[in-house]
């Protein structure tokens, strides 16, 4: 990810594990804030989350995010990325949740009766490090 400071890259591999948090903007304007778990494909950072959950209503309402990405090691040491919800899509998203299972769980998601799940492409714009 050419906008991820070189200094904090290593908080996007899948063996770091670390945890991101994303902020999203409720109808009010007021924040709404959620830890997740997330992979990166290059571009862009991805997260899941069940259709028709609040973070999910607030992102189809007003794709403006923030994620901090935290050091699983050394809470004080992260990156602040503001961006914007550049795709939403409902095909892939078991797979997605699954793969993210196994990287932070290290086994297979159990997927919930009518619970759909969907993938987020949060496209970043400015990324700040803790510096």
């Amino acid at each position: 990810m050419n906008s991820f400071p070189d200094s904090h890259k290593d908080l996007l591999a899948d063996e770091t594990r670390a945890f991101a948090f994303l902020a999203t903007l409720m109808p009010d304007g007021s924040p709404q804030l959620t830890p997740l778990w997330f992979s990166v494909d290059g571009k862009y950072i991805l997260i899941n989350s069940a259709k028709g959950r609040v973070k999910d209503r607030n992102m189809r309402a007003d794709p403006r995010v923030a994620v901090v990405i935290a050091d699983p090691k050394d809470p004080y040491r992260f990156v602040q990325v503001r961006g914007r919800v550049a795709d939403i899509t409902e095909s892939g998203g078991l797979d997605h949740i699954n793969t993210l299972s196994l990287k932070y769980q290290g086994k297979p998601w159990s997927p919930r009766p009518g619970q759909v799940r969907v993938i987020y492409r949060i496209l970043p714009e400015k990324s700040v490090p803790d510096e």
